[in-house]
């Protein structure tokens, strides 16, 4: 009878459970320009102060001493200072030591540069640069194993911060055509324009401006510094055959001079001038920008407050839904990191709306 009753009255059927939540997964774009409005909000978002960034300066530094003590090219020096600069824009300082990442940062240009370096040679030359000659070590002592293999930790972060952009921006092979195959420029000018190009490195320009815009920018600098005639150069033809603009210059050449000013002893090229210099070489400039009603910072004239939400950083990976990488995904979502930007958008608009259908399939039940 038991069965006959429920043949006649069955059991309802339970609803199947919910999907489990699908998150679209990060996408991370390399970022070849990058304007000073959003260093300064991925700054402000991090806590970095920058009102007294004497990090970045220290970090270059060492960098160039470290290329001295291993006999590296300027091509490398200059390639590890913007991949410094790109992992502070994206790590705290409190999260890891300074001079690992200035070593990892070098590690990682070496490797970029084909100029290779094994890890031990870099953490013995860090050991090495802080103490005295009786206290120096070989790369094969066992004190540097746990050097470097933080080394090699942070080498990926390195490139996470990079996103994996294997592209570097050397300023100094263009200064060197114009100036010699082009318009055989004044020897000394060159020379002073090459060291202005390596002071480069020591701030953000490399990031926010074409090669050719930093070269052009080192060129007319070296010329205003020595005051000497430039030979007849008309830069409006050169801006339009380097497919740049007057603004471009005046900010990096504002950049330059900034660093010059207030920061001369840890320069290449502040030592040679009185402090006065800088300022005077100023002065026409900044009527310049006045009478062309030419801003500070190009691209963009909000303020780093407006740039993001409140803790939200502008250089992190972005998923389809808007989630940002390690603030709202959590580190458990996948990234996947892409250089090309329209491939990118093409592929997050196509999972945005495959989502937002599967939303409203499961939502009509």
């Amino acid at each position: 009878m038991a069965t006959n009753r429920e043949e006649q009255f069955p059991a309802p059927v339970q609803a199947p459970p919910d999907p489990p939540t699908i998150h679209p997964s990060f996408i991370q774009v390399p970022h070849p320009y990058i304007c000073e409005q959003t260093i300064q909000a991925s700054l402000l978002t991090l806590g970095v102060d920058t009102s007294k960034e004497q990090i970045l300066l220290h970090g270059v530094h060492w960098i160039d001493m470290l290329r001295r003590e291993l006999q590296l090219p300027y091509k490398t020096f200059c390639t590890a200072a913007m991949y410094y600069h790109l992992f502070r824009l994206n790590y705290t300082d409190s999260e890891n030591n300074f001079l690992d990442a200035v070593s990892a940062a070098l590690f990682t240009a070496c490797k970029v540069e084909d100029t290779l370096k094994k890890s031990r040679d870099i953490a013995c030359a860090v050991h090495n640069l802080k103490l005295p000659q009786k206290a120096h070590l070989q790369p094969d002592d066992p004190e540097l194993e746990t050097k470097s293999r933080n080394i090699i930790g942070l080498e990926r972060l390195m490139l996470e911060a990079s996103a994996f952009d294997f592209r570097s921006r050397h300023p100094q092979v263009i200064l060197m055509t114009l100036a010699k195959c082009v318009y055989k420029l004044d020897p000394e000018v060159t020379r002073m324009a090459y060291r202005i190009s390596l002071d480069l490195f020591r701030t953000y320009a490399p990031h926010k401006q074409s090669t050719a815009s930093l070269a052009l920018s080192c060129l007319e600098l070296a010329y205003l510094l020595m005051d000497k005639p430039k030979d007849g150069i008309v830069w409006g033809n050169i801006y339009h055959d380097c497919q740049t603009n007057r603004q471009n210059i005046l900010e990096t050449i504002f950049d330059l001079l900034e660093l010059y000013t207030h920061h001369r002893p840890l320069t290449d090229v502040g030592n040679q001038f009185p402090p006065e210099r800088f300022l005077t070489v100023r002065i026409p400039l900044n009527a310049e920008a006045v009478a062309g009603n030419i801003p500070r910072h190009a691209w963009s004239i909000r303020k780093p407050k407006d740039l993001v939400k409140p803790m939200e950083h502008p250089l992190t990976a972005v998923a389809a839904n808007g989630d940002r990488y390690k603030q709202d995904g959590g580190p458990n979502a996948a990234v996947r990191y892409m250089l090309d930007f329209y491939s990118a958008q093409t592929e997050q608009e196509t999972v945005s709306n495959y989502f937002k259908d599967l939303e409203e399939y499961w939502s009509e039940g």
